[in-house]
């Protein structure tokens, strides 16, 4: 591993001071704090071999270098543009906070991004994966409840592998979620999914934990706490067993999630909270995915479509 070159230590300082402003004041989690850092490392790192030692020597050109110099590399257009994110959100702070006589990247736009709306899941697609795990094993049973859930509520993996048995409420139907900047909320989940949890709760979770002690309902092979990897890796094998294509991802469960609810009559208002976006603004994109499927329905049945 090698070490930060000199320049880079004193941009590092503004770096450290953004992450926990962001920490402190807006609650993110570790997860999305480490990526922050991960891109702004990335950035810290060109302009020190550009020479600059801190942040009040950036302007608007040096982005453009490192922005070229990421393309030439073969970043993606998304991530170039969160990189860039990252830098103007820095560069915000840090005038706001009296440390920079003015904002350099105010008025620098981004990389603009392939048109794409969020993947989803066909209702076809969803059942076909959710046939897919061996209920005669234990860790069968285990991923069977892992599927329903994280499509049933919407979770993201992080909120997955943080449920805890006392999480599911079965009397009233809900699921206690824990987002992101630890913030909880209430989810309704159906009953299948919940026969699917409490079948999985009372006898192959059991056997995994042996004689351990733990509050997660996601465990491994061994008895512990199931990683993100884990999770990612579980949910790819099934994807690809299911025939899904390539696109799919974890996340994808989520999308699907909130557009089947919109599509089904649910209101924007609804799947905010079921999501738990702070912005609505967020949950905006997926009434154009819904309306993009209603736009293809039209065109398919149409007499003149």
């Amino acid at each position: 591993m090698t070490s930060s070159p000199p320049a880079a230590l004193g941009l590092d300082q503004d770096v450290d001071l953004y992450l926990g402003h962001l920490a402190a004041e807006r609650g993110l989690a570790a997860n999305t704090l480490e990526a922050y850092a991960l891109d702004l490392a990335q950035v810290s790192a060109y302009l020190a071999r550009q020479g600059v030692t801190a942040w009040s020597q950036v302007d608007a050109l040096h982005l453009v270098g490192y922005l070229a110099s990421a393309s030439r590399q073969g970043l993606s257009a998304r991530t170039r543009a969160r990189r860039l994110s990252a830098a103007r959100g820095l560069c915000k702070f840090l005038h706001q906070e009296g440390l920079l006589k003015d904002d350099p990247l105010a008025t620098l736009e981004g990389p603009g991004l392939p048109g794409g709306l969020p993947h989803f899941l066909s209702r076809p697609e969803v059942e076909r994966l959710l046939a897919t795990p061996d209920l005669d094993s234990d860790l069968g049973v285990r991923d069977q409840a892992l599927l329903e859930l994280m499509y049933a509520a919407g979770l993201r993996i992080s909120e997955a592998i943080g449920l805890e048995v006392g999480d599911a409420q079965f009397q009233v139907g809900l699921l206690c979620v824990r987002g992101k900047g630890s913030k909880e909320r209430l989810v309704p989940v159906h009953q299948k999914a919940l026969d699917q949890l409490r079948a999985y709760l009372e006898g192959p979770r059991s056997r995994l934990l042996g004689q351990g002690r733990r509050d997660e309902v996601f465990l491994n092979k061994s008895g512990g706490r199931l990683s993100r990897m884990g999770v990612w890796k579980i949910l790819r094998k099934y994807f690809v067993l299911a025939g899904l294509p390539p696109t799919v991802t974890p996340h994808t469960l989520r999308h699907t999630f909130a557009t089947h609810l919109l599509e089904g009559g649910a209101d924007l208002r609804s799947v905010q909270l079921m999501l738990g976006h702070a912005d609505i603004a967020t949950t905006q994109v997926y009434t154009h995915v819904s309306r993009a499927r209603l736009s293809q329905v039209h065109r398919e049945h149409h007499p003149r479509g």
